[in-house]
């Protein structure tokens, strides 16, 4: 368990990085899990990058990988273990209160200045 004083802790650098991030919040959409192919092409991953992301969340326990013969022709799929689904909980909770702790410490002034830079990029958009 983390120290709830410090949220950074439950920042697991497993998930942090921005592709596994994306991996992970797409398994935890696919109560079935997701074959190889939806998956690298929902989070825009070559195969080999995706291999090498899903090998990583694999050692850590965090995603199962099921290789099956589907009309004779090889299928494999990846799902979001229960002990993966815990600690990646456990992570975008600990993000959720840094992401918010950021905010609180960002002064009026500056954040007024960033509102209204993101309202007139959407109107540009």
């Amino acid at each position: 368990k983390t120290n709830t004083d410090n949220p950074y802790d439950a920042l697991e650098k497993i998930f942090h990085e921005p592709n596994r991030l994306a991996i992970m919040s797409h398994l935890c959409a696919a109560d079935k899990g997701i074959s190889f192919g939806e998956l690298r092409d929902a989070c825009n991953l070559t195969d080999g990058n995706l291999n090498r992301h899903l090998k990583v969340l694999e050692e850590a326990g965090a995603v199962e990988i099921a290789k099956t013969f589907v009309d004779a022709k090889p299928r494999t799929t990846i799902s979001i273990s229960k002990a993966g689904l815990d600690r990646f909980g456990e992570y975008l909770a600990a993000l959720s209160e840094v992401l918010q702790r950021a905010c609180k410490a960002i002064p009026a002034e500056k954040k007024e200045a960033a509102t209204m830079l993101a309202a007139a990029r959407a109107v540009r958009a």
